[in-house]
């Protein structure tokens, strides 16, 4: 881990309302199950997807939803990074 003092100037905007993408590995089948959380905190989603992971006994990966020049991706905040089968 590598941690550095920043000048919180150098960015140019900030968003509240983040939409998160959480990942459901199911190792027997070799699939994953997806689904889109909104209206919450970072926090809440960590919570519910740990507790779902931990109750079907998957691994998971959860990811926030970005926009860069109008195209989607993922950015992961926890979890299996990439796909476990590739």
């Amino acid at each position: 881990m590598h941690v550095r003092e920043v000048d919180p100037r150098d960015t140019t905007w900030e968003h509240d309302g983040a939409t998160y993408r959480a990942y459901f590995w199911d190792g027997s089948q070799k699939a994953s199950d997806e689904y889109e959380v909104t209206g919450a905190d970072v926090e809440e989603v960590l919570a519910w997807v740990r507790g779902k992971a931990d109750e079907t006994g998957s691994a998971y990966t959860l990811y926030v939803l970005v926009t860069d020049r109008g195209r989607p991706g993922l950015v992961r905040l926890s979890g299996v990074a990439g796909d476990p089968f590739a």
